[in-house]
């Protein structure tokens, strides 16, 4: 009989970065703004399709 593989922790998160990073290179291509999270001015933001960061008022 067939035996399931073990994912590991490391694995998944790696599966999961990539499908993040592919959705994300969809939308821009689509021409869909996508929000994301700027660690050192510790503020969201949406960034279009042309590269242009619009980031929320505190």
């Amino acid at each position: 009989m067939y035996e399931r593989k073990k994912i590991t922790e490391d694995e998944l998160e790696e599966v999961f970065e990539k499908a993040a990073k592919l959705i994300i290179a969809k939308k821009k291509l689509k021409g869909i703004p996508v929000a994301g999270y700027d660690p050192k001015r510790k503020l969201p933001f949406v960034e279009y399709p042309d590269g242009t960061k619009e980031y929320a008022k505190a």
